[in-house]
């Protein structure tokens, strides 16, 4: 898979087959375009290509307003390339790109940077300035400039349509079960293993610890808590473990969200290495404990229970 920041024009680009969206989550709507754009690649011997963009065009436009993102740059990319697309390309929306009309964008990024012969989209896709255009405009911009375009529906979960926004609303409400239907695989949250206070060490329970950049003004994640979790990248098989997402109130006051992940009956020392964090089930929201005493006594809970969920399902056992 190669993937290319900022799209230039270029005389040898191969013709593509293209879709085009945000793909936060990367869900099961999302999943769904992706098959149907590789199988028809294939079907018409043409590069499969994702548009995607940086920022989140609602994080341009409204800064404050916008909702927390899903996944970092690096889970997005990782998890687009288990569909084994060609091409990644992220595109800056900035002032210039946000007023393309809808013929700019079609003869400007569709033809002279993409080469596109065959559009895939979903069936809420808009484009060009003001969302003024749409599916017919741009079968219309198909005949004049010689591509094919298709669209696929909704994919329904429960009688509702799989969307970000849906992927969101499960995980600021700590529904990991129900976010997990919605992705197809448990959400997860992976980057380097980071030096820190070692306070967990202190206290009996040592942790891995990642930054989780939440491009959100506030600095708000999509989810926190304490969650029952499992760890990719230790070793062969993932590990058992608990985590805590968040601003950590009880020894912090600084903000900076971080993701502290203790691992069963592991003490390795593995600063800078990659690992992949699933959140498997929310056990409460973030707390504040008076006193490091409440605070070890309360994540001496927190493992018990996560031990249990494991054995309850026959999981690590």
């Amino acid at each position: 898979m190669k993937v290319f920041r900022r799209l230039k024009p270029t005389a040898t680009q191969a013709p593509c087959a293209l879709t085009i969206g945000n793909f936060d989550g990367v869900h099961r709507g999302h999943q769904a375009l992706l098959h149907k754009l590789v199988e028809g690649a294939h079907t018409r011997q043409l590069n499969s290509c994702v548009l995607t963009f940086e920022p989140h065009p609602r994080e341009f436009f409204s800064p404050h307003d916008a909702p927390p993102r899903i996944q970092n740059i690096r889970d997005k990319l990782m998890a687009l390339k288990q569909y084994e697309v060609d091409t990644i390309a992220i595109e800056e929306f900035n002032q210039a790109f946000s007023q393309l009309s809808p013929t700019e964008f079609v003869q400007e990024i569709l033809i002279r940077k993409l080469n596109t012969k065959w559009l895939l989209i979903g069936d809420d896709f808009c484009y060009g300035a003001k969302r003024a255009g749409n599916f017919e405009s741009l079968v219309a911009a198909g005949k004049q400039f010689g591509f094919e375009v298709s669209r696929i529906p909704s994919v329904l979960e429960t009688e509702e349509r799989i969307s970000s926004s849906l992927l969101r609303q499960a995980l600021e409400h700590g529904d990991m079960k129900r976010a997990e239907q919605l992705l197809g695989r448990p959400f997860s949250i992976s980057g380097h293993v980071l030096y820190g206070k070692q306070l967990g060490r202190t206290l009996g329970f040592p942790t891995l610890n990642l930054a989780v950049c939440t491009r959100h003004p506030n600095g708000k994640p999509v989810t926190s808590g304490i969650f029952v979790s499992q760890i990719h990248g230790l070793g062969n098989q993932p590990l058992p473990a608990v985590s805590s997402l968040g601003v950590r109130p009880s020894v912090e006051s600084s903000g900076q969200v971080l993701l502290e992940t203790h691992v069963f009956d592991f003490n390795q020392s593995v600063y800078g290495q990659v690992v992949c964090v699933e959140l498997l089930a929310r056990l409460h929201e973030e707390r504040k404990y008076p006193d490091l005493i409440t605070l070890q006594a309360a994540i001496q809970d927190d493992a018990q229970k996560a031990r249990q969920y494991f054995l309850k399902k026959n999981l690590y056992v």
